[in-house]
């Protein structure tokens, strides 16, 4: 597995992109074993280490499969069979589906490492599926690739990694584990474009000490030339951009057919008024901050989902400013390391920007705490995660179970 690492590290830190042609200054060479094997932060010799990758079947995993195999460490890799909504619908791309698991499987007998699949169907239905689908009927705006994480990718994965008698599991997040004093922390990736820690703020400390990430300090470029020279079946493979179990983007359907009860039809309110401007076809079409399918034509002024009444089966309208938010009440929270002295940020959706703010209450142990938004953040709904960072590192974060609009104390 031959690549310079010179190239790959100026394309990571954002220069000359990496490829097989460009010409090294002398003496940098090839990745060694011993260079693959700092990726992994092994306890021990590699020689001595199993490393225990998580494969989905997409072009980063399988590249941090080869990376693992490179150290010299005995490498397995395991891919949950989770969902096959996409080999139902026909849609490639799709992680968890039957075609990324013989991908998978293919990328590990190519590599010559040992390669398990486990069912865990069920599990994901309960924990992950259904809760997407209440969280619709409710009238809340979920985020499942989080719940994945903090459920089968975390727990699941981690328990059966430590039975096989990895020294760490690995995965293609693209974020970093970066060890501190006070032990392993979790920062964004070097890659803003592809970082992806918003969707692991619920990682524990426990779990950050087994984890690795080998892509965090990569550009996604560069893994896609390591793919290549990898000679990895796998490498021009789409990136996945949708919910692995909803593949087509049709949310609404897949709750419609596991909650029936949701799609009943009411009435569009101006949040304002109190006055009845349409009706809808089941809230389960609509989120906080959505513009587009209101289908209520002739206002003034245009309108925004200000909420969603589940009970009434309402959904209520306003003017932008409506959706105007001061602060944001987090519960079942998560803190990894210390909090700092340094000033805090949030983003309350993955590709938001972070935003300054003040954290009021205690984080972590899955209590309740409060962030005050520093200037009025819109779009914010109960049923997203807000996480905080302290800089490059993530603090930790919660789901948010209620907002207060701008100048209410």
């Amino acid at each position: 597995f031959a690549f310079c690492w010179f190239c790959a590290g100026v394309a990571a830190m954002g220069g000359a992109m990496f490829h097989a042609n460009i010409t090294c200054p002398a003496g940098v060479g090839t990745l060694s074993s011993t260079e693959a094997a700092r990726l992994f932060d092994l306890p021990r010799a590699a020689a001595q280490c199993r490393i225990v990758v998580a494969m989905s079947g997409g072009v980063d995993s399988s590249v941090v499969a080869a990376l693992a195999q490179a150290s010299g460490a005995e490498t397995i890799g395991i891919t949950l069979q989770l969902y096959d909504y996409g080999a139902a619908t026909g849609r490639k791309g799709a992680c968890c589906a039957g075609d990324d698991i013989r991908a998978a499987r293919a990328v590990a007998e190519g590599l010559g490492i040992a390669h398990y699949v486990f069912d865990h169907e069920s599990a994901f239905r309960e924990e992950v599926v259904e809760r997407f689908a209440d969280d619709y009927v409710a009238g809340r705006t979920p985020v499942p690739c989080i719940r994945c994480n903090m459920g089968p990718k975390f727990t699941d994965l981690l328990a059966m990694a430590r039975e096989l008698g990895a020294d760490c599991l690995a995965t293609g997040h693209y974020v970093r584990r970066i060890v501190a004093t006070s032990g392993p922390e979790l920062h964004r990736a070097i890659d803003p474009a592809r970082d992806q820690s918003y969707f692991l703020y619920g990682t524990t400390e426990a779990q950050l000490e087994f984890l690795r990430f080998p892509l965090g300090g990569l550009a996604k470029n560069t893994v896609r030339s390591l793919a290549e020279d990898a000679g990895l079946r796998n490498a021009a493979k789409p990136d996945s951009q949708d919910i692995c179990f909803v593949p087509d983007g049709n949310y609404a359907g897949i709750v419609k057919r596991i909650r029936p009860e949701a799609a009943r039809p009411g009435a569009i309110v101006h949040a304002e008024s109190g006055q009845a401007l349409g009706e809808h076809r089941g809230i389960i079409h609509f989120t906080v901050g959505q513009r587009r399918g209101l289908e209520i034509g002739g206002q003034p002024e245009p309108l925004y989902v200000s909420g969603v009444d589940a009970e009434n089966a309402e959904v209520l309208v306003g003017p932008r400013r409506m959706l105007a938010v001061g602060a944001a009440q987090l519960i079942e929270t998560n803190r990894i390391g210390p909090l700092p002295d340094q000033p805090l940020s949030a983003k309350v959706r993955s590709l938001a920007k972070s935003v300054p703010v003040i954290l009021d209450g205690p984080l972590g142990d899955g209590g309740i705490a409060t962030i005050r938004f520093q200037q009025p953040e819109y779009g914010v709904a109960p049923g997203q995660a807000a996480v905080l960072y302290a800089g490059e590192r993530v603090v930790g974060g919660g789901w948010i179970d209620s907002t207060r609009p701008t100048g209410l104390s």
